[in-house]
């Protein structure tokens, strides 16, 4: 299994960039995909997820409003457009999958109930 996040760089506050999730080695139709982020010297955090199966999507309080999430099933690919951006949104951007076996309405957001991890994207933010 191989999820292989891109799209990462510098920009400006009030810009915006598309990160992607390249899935591969499974069928994930029945995961949970999600993005997590880590700031230096900062815990990894929870973004945002989206139910691969029904689209359902779930966002963290600070991005929402400006973050969407979504997929193409074609493509085996989930995206993060991240919109009106802020210094303090810069970080390395993580995607990540849960097994169905391990949703429930609170898992969405615990970083230890992901199973597969990607290597991550940098993304900073100027002021």
């Amino acid at each position: 299994v191989q999820l292989q996040a891109s799209g990462g760089g510098l920009v400006q506050a009030g810009g915006s960039l598309r990160l992607s999730c390249a899935a591969s080695g499974r069928t994930f139709s029945r995961y949970v995909m999600g993005w997590f982020r880590q700031a230096p010297g900062k815990e990894r955090e929870f973004v945002a997820a989206l139910r691969w199966s029904d689209v359902s999507t779930w966002y963290t309080d600070s991005v929402m409003g400006r973050f969407t999430v979504s997929r193409d099933n074609a493509e085996n690919t989930m995206y993060l457009q991240m919109t009106s951006l802020k210094p303090e949104d810069t970080a390395v951007y993580y995607c990540a999958a849960q097994a169905p076996s391990r949703y429930y309405s609170g898992s969405i957001s615990r970083r230890d109930l992901y199973d597969y991890w990607g290597q991550g994207t940098k993304v900073t933010v100027s002021s």
